[in-house]
C-alpha cells in the first residue's frame, strides 16, 4: 500500500544490524564432515513468558510493519531481537508464531465465551490493533498531504509550459503567414498532451485516496463489528453469572434449612430421649425405695 526501503536501509533505520551482515550467504551443499550433535536442535514449544516478549517486539515494530510492504527484513529484525533476550527463534518461526496469535485473537473476539478463553494474551493483542488503527489513519492524512503537493506542482508545470508557449507565440509573429497553421497545430497538441496527463494523474491520485479510505472503512467497521460483539458476549456472560449465583444461593439457602430442620428433630428426639431415662430412673429408684424399707420391716 505505501512504498518502503531497501532491506538493509529499514535495517539500519531501526538501529541493529543489516540482515546481510547477521545471516551470510551459506553454500548449498553441507559438508558431509558435520556430526550429527553439530546439527541445530529441534526448537521447543513457546513458553508465556517468551511469547510475552515475542508480542512486545512485534509491538515496538507495528509502525514498520504498517508501513512497509517487504515484511521479511522486520521479521529478521524481530528474530535478531529475540536473539538478544535469550530466545533463538527463526524469522519464519516468528512469522508462524504471529499467524496465530491473530488467528487466536480472531477466534476470540468472533467466537463463544468457551472458545475464547483459549487466548491469553487478548489484552496484549488488542493494543497492537488499535496502535494499527492509528497508524493506518496517520497514513492516510499522509497519503492526502502528498496528494496536494503534486497538484501544486501540476499547476506550476503547467505555468511555466504556458509562459514557454507564450515565449514561442511571440518569436513565431515575425514568421511568414504559411507558417502559423503547422505552429497552431504543433501547440494545440501541446496543450491537448498537458490536459491529459493533468486528468490521469488526477485520477490516479483520486483513486490512490479513495482506495485507501475504503480500505480504512472497512477496517473500522470491522473493529466495531468486533467490538458490539465482544460487548455482547461480555453481557451475556455477565447475566449467565448473574443467574449462576442466584441459582446457588437458593440452593445453599434450601441446604440450610434441612438442616435446620434436621437439627431440630434431632434435638427433639434427643430431649424425649432424656425424658424417658429420667422417668425410668425415677421408677427405679421408688422400687428400690420400697424394697429397701420392706427388707428393713421384715428384718425388725
Amino acid at each position: 500500500m505505501f512504498g518502503g526501503g531497501g532491506d538493509d536501509a529499514l535495517a539500519a533505520r531501526l538501529g541493529i544490524v543489516p540482515p546481510s551482515l547477521l545471516n551470510p550467504a551459506t553454500p548449498s551443499v553441507i559438508s558431509p564432515e558435520i556430526s550429527a550433535s553439530e546439527r541445530v536442535p529441534s526448537q521447543p514449544q513457546w513458553s508465556q513468558q517468551e511469547t510475552r516478549e515475542f508480542i512486545a517486539i512485534r509491538a515496538e515494530l507495528e509502525r514498520d510493519f504498517t508501513a512497509s510492504k517487504r515484511n521479511k527484513t522486520l521479521w529478521e529484525v524481530v528474530s535478531s531481537k529475540m536473539r538478544e533476550r535469550g530466545f533463538r527463534r527463526s524469522p519464519e518461526q516468528c512469522k508462524c508464531k504471529w499467524k496465530n496469535l491473530v488467528n487466536r485473537y480472531k477466534g476470540k473476539e468472533t467466537s463463544d465465551p468457551e472458545h475464547g478463553r483459549q487466548c491469553p494474551f487478548f489484552e496484549e493483542l488488542h493494543a497492537i490493533f488499535t496502535q494499527r488503527a492509528h497508524n493506518m489513519q496517520r497514513l492516510l492524512l499522509e497519503s492526502e498531504t502528498r496528494s496536494t503537493q503534486p497538484k501544486k506542482g501540476l499547476k506550476r508545470s503547467s505555468g511555466d509550459r504556458s509562459s514557454e508557449e507564450f515565449s514561442e507565440d511571440d518569436d513565431e509573429v515575425d514568421d511568414s503567414d504559411e507558417e502559423r497553421p503547422a505552429k497552431s497545430n504543433s501547440r494545440k497538441r501541446k496543450a491537448d498532451k498537458v490536459a491529459v496527463e493533468k486528468s490521469s494523474r488526477a485520477n490516479n491520485l483520486s483513486n490512490t485516496v479513495s482506495g485507501v479510505q475504503d480500505m480504512l472503512k472497512e477496517f473500522f467497521q470491522h473493529q466495531l463489528r468486533m467490538e458490539m460483539q465482544w460487548r455482547d458476549m461480555m453481557e451475556r456472560r455477565a447475566h449467565e453469572r448473574q443467574m449462576f449465583e442466584q441459582e446457588w444461593r437458593q440452593s445453599m439457602e434450601k441446604l440450610e434449612r434441612e438442616r435446620l430442620m434436621i437439627e431440630q428433630a434431632w434435638r427433639e428426639r434427643e430431649e424425649q430421649r432424656r425424658i424417658r431415662e429420667e422417668s425410668r430412673a425415677e421408677r427405679r429408684d421408688a422400687l428400690l425405695t420400697t424394697l429397701l424399707n420392706k427388707l428393713i420391716h421384715e428384718s425388725n
